[in-house]
């Protein structure tokens, strides 16, 4: 089983680091090419609107839609949801619309107001410790969206069939269960 981690911004080494812990091969992505012998795909954080150019740039948009098709896993964290997200707003912007969520972009602030909190996941093992960096906010969930954390009674960990998606940054911390939660999901579809 292999994941990649889409190179081109963000803490993507750390997602690396974090997977390779959990007993996964992972790799960087940076080309269409890459995402062919994968199983999973991380799209990290990072500025939602550069990383969209540069997916754009690079022809990346139908090959990552293609990707997720016949239900392989895709994990977004922070403006990797944004990128996932069917809606974004403050302001609009395109996206790749595999997840039914609606996200405001820097809903809790700016990098200012970054904090750590203790969500409340759906996950064993008790509370988690989730990093919030101009982190978005799930406005809307659609019916089929399952929200598996919350803080305050607002989702930040989602998922719709084979995608998931994080409002915070889970490579950041040292609990591996949201890495271990997404590849669990590679295996799974790796085995239909």
């Amino acid at each position: 089983m292999i994941i990649g981690v889409l190179a081109i911004q963000g803490d993507f080494a750390a997602h690396i680091r974090m997977l390779r812990h959990v007993g996964v091969d992972a790799v960087e992505i940076r080309r269409s090419s890459d995402l062919v012998s994968l199983d999973g795909l991380i799209l990290p954080g990072g500025e939602s609107t550069t990383m969209l150019k540069f997916i754009e740039g690079e022809g990346l948009n139908e090959p990552i839609t293609d990707f997720a098709r016949p239900g392989k896993p895709i994990f977004g964290t922070c403006a990797g949801a944004i990128l996932l997200a069917r809606d974004v707003y403050n302001p609009s912007q395109p996206s790749l619309g595999l997840i039914d969520i609606g996200v405001e972009r820097n809903g809790y602030g700016r990098q200012v107001d970054s904090f750590v909190a203790d969500i409340e996941p759906a996950l064993e093992g008790g509370l988690l410790e989730a990093v919030f960096i101009r982190a978005p906010k799930i406005k809307r969930a659609g019916p089929d969206v399952e929200v598996l954390g919350s803080l305050n009674g607002e989702p930040v960990l989602v998922r719709e069939r084979n995608i998931l998606a994080a409002t915070f940054h889970p490579e950041l911390t040292e609990d591996t269960r949201v890495h271990r939660m997404f590849a669990d999901m590679v295996i799974q579809s790796a085995g239909n």
